[in-house]
């Protein structure tokens, strides 16, 4: 069984933290919306949904992924580079442990959930605004004795290191070469963004299709040529929080787990 973690929509998330957008009003009943048909495409695509409460006073709290990082039966829980999400940690720690091991990144390390992309056994770490050298450092040292290597990326130009790059089938990644350099992903072939699409990197691969922004067509079309299935989801309204299809759900599986 394949598991997703998510969580609600807050009703201040046009408070939520912002790196690289121009703030935009945000309809949050429209982002709700767009977060129940998420939440179905999940659940189509094999995941049981374990729904977390939205809480008012974390506007940043749909995007769960940045408070953990699934390494085979472990959870990794985070601790944001943005002081006002690390309130948003514990509760997903409490719904975790029942499935997973926890450990915690602690200070003065950061890590967000967003700069970290497993690829086989190596564990690809953006160095970005978020994630910080110490970060880097704990999930290594935190990470090596289950068997993971970590190796550190430079992120430029975007929030995170999978608004840059993300995985799209087993050692196939999809790249947007301006934020990231792709040479540092060596054995994994790479599919470039459409130029006109530059924010197009982010999609989730889950079995066998992956959930892909419906912003980004041409991209679309570029990972269909390549004979991967596309399921479109409109996330637009989490968008304009510099979200995306990532950053909406925890994933792991039982067979992960199995041997904790």
């Amino acid at each position: 069984m394949r598991h997703a973690l998510v969580r609600g929509v807050s009703p201040a998330m046009n408070r939520c933290e912002l790196t690289h957008c121009t703030r935009e009003p945000i309809d949050i009943e429209r982002a709700e919306t767009q977060h129940r048909a998420y939440l179905t495409a999940l659940e189509e695509s094999g995941c049981r949904v374990h729904v977390l409460p939205a809480v008012p006073e974390l506007p940043d709290c749909v995007f769960i992924e940045d408070t953990a990082v699934a390494v085979g039966a472990t959870a990794v829980m985070t601790r944001p580079g943005a002081a006002s999400r690390r309130p948003e940690v514990d509760a997903v720690a409490d719904a975790l442990r029942d499935c997973l091991e926890i450990v915690w990144i602690v200070p003065p390390a950061t890590l967000d959930g967003g700069d970290v992309l497993c690829v086989g056994r190596t564990l690809f770490v953006g160095a970005s605004g978020r994630t910080n050298s110490a970060g880097v450092a704990q999930l290594r040292s935190l990470v090596a004795p289950r068997g993971y290597n970590v190796v550190s990326v430079p992120v430029t130009g975007c929030l995170h290191l999978k608004s840059a790059v993300t995985a799209v089938a087993d050692h196939v990644l999809l790249v947007q070469e301006r934020w990231v350099d792709g040479d540092a992903f060596s054995g994994c072939e790479r599919i470039e963004v459409d130029p006109r699409e530059p924010g197009a990197a982010n999609g989730l691969w889950i079995g066998d299709k992956i959930l892909f922004p419906a912003a980004y067509p041409y991209t679309a079309e570029r990972l269909r040529r390549r004979g991967l299935r596309v399921r479109v989801v409109d996330v637009s309204e989490f968008a304009k929080a510099e979200g995306a299809v990532t950053c909406c759900s925890l994933i792991w599986d039982d067979s992960s787990a199995a041997g904790r």
